[in-house]
């Protein structure tokens, strides 16, 4: 047995969330301490994206008996405060070591650069090509193409509305996949469309209170269900949609599923998953088994690596909808409708 015993409370490192257990080497192949995990804005407790990287952390750990250490952000932390995180993490021998979100980017290409002979993953990104990183990227839009699907069969009014979080690429693939599928369904369907702000530093992953706002602005124009892709300010979405009495779509994580979004969970329609716990997982399997993926590996509804979470049974309720989405699914996977990213 190794023991991980590291303090990482330097500035910039983020407050650590879960105490470094012992790592079961008894396989012969792995030798490390643990599995390391660096959230991105917002932190656990999102609902969301990053609570999905902590499903699939906390399933590794605990089925590989790896252990491991993950750790919140700062508020307004730079690229040197990641970097010294991961630093950090690698020093200690944490392996892989994870960074959840595009802005570790650059952290993980520098960090992975000095530490080769540790495994580094990195969430929703794929320009770090060295040896020792996996990048781990998927097709949001397939999955926001089933939620547009949904919201189209949903809406009584042919109305529907698209919050994103950060007005960037990786959000516009889902507002692309979203509006394409509602126009499959309807195409005079009107659309809302919003993004909270210009850059991550301002808040669009981390303020529930903005979501709300868009999303009351959205149901006053006339919305009656709207899909956030929008991280932890995606619950100001959702509690907004249920005073209301409208849909939400929820996104990454089954938000219906979600204990702190309980209380509005019958106006949660669906969600347009991404099995960012599943890319997690996987990467730490790879290395405790000795054999790390390395590369872009990107997750496709073919893959079940995205999809559309059917837990409401209200929405199970809705036959013609189910019947919509299915297919729609069914259509991407055989390569009928190959969906946009822009």
């Amino acid at each position: 047995m190794a023991v991980a015993v590291v303090a990482l409370t330097a500035a910039g490192c983020g407050e650590s969330s879960k105490k470094a257990e012992s790592a079961d080497t008894s396989s012969g192949t792995y030798s490390g301490k643990g599995i390391g995990l660096a959230y991105d804005i917002g932190g656990k407790g999102d609902q969301s994206f990053n609570d999905a990287a902590y499903a699939g952390f906390e399933k590794a750990s605990t089925e590989f008996k790896m252990g491991g250490r993950d750790i919140e952000p700062q508020d307004g932390e730079s690229d040197a405060d990641k970097v010294q995180r991961l630093t950090q993490l690698a020093q200690a021998g944490y392996n892989p070591v994870i960074g959840v979100g595009f802005v570790y980017g650059p952290a993980v290409k520098e960090v992975a650069a000095k530490f080769p002979k540790t495994s580094f993953g990195i969430i929703d990104d794929e320009s770090v090509a060295a040896k020792n990183v996996t990048d781990l990227v998927f097709h949001e839009e397939q999955a926001s193409y089933l939620a547009g699907v949904a919201a189209a069969k949903a809406t009584k009014v042919n109305h529907i509305g698209f919050i994103g979080g950060v007005d960037i690429p990786l959000i516009h693939k889902f507002e692309a996949g979203y509006v394409q599928g509602a126009k499959s369904v309807n195409p005079s369907i009107k659309i809302e469309s919003q993004y909270l702000t210009e850059t991550p530093q301002e808040g669009g992953f981390a303020s529930p209170d903005k979501g709300k706002d868009a999303a009351s602005g959205q149901i006053e124009a006339g919305a009656d269900v709207i899909y956030a892709a929008a991280g932890l300010s995606g619950q100001g979405v959702i509690s907004e949609a249920a005073a209301k009495k409208i849909w939400a779509i929820g996104v990454d994580s089954d938000q219906y599923s979600q204990q702190a979004l309980a209380a509005y969970k019958d106006y949660i329609l669906g969600s347009a998953l991404k099995n960012v716990g599943g890319a997690v997982y996987d990467l730490s399997k790879s290395v405790y088994e000795g054999k790390p993926l390395t590369g872009v590996v990107r997750a496709d509804l073919k893959s079940g690596g995205v999809g559309f979470a059917d837990t409401n049974p209200k929405y199970k309720a809705m036959t013609d909808v189910v019947a919509a989405v299915d297919k729609a699914k069914q259509d991407i996977i055989d390569g009928k409708v190959t969906v946009n990213t822009k």
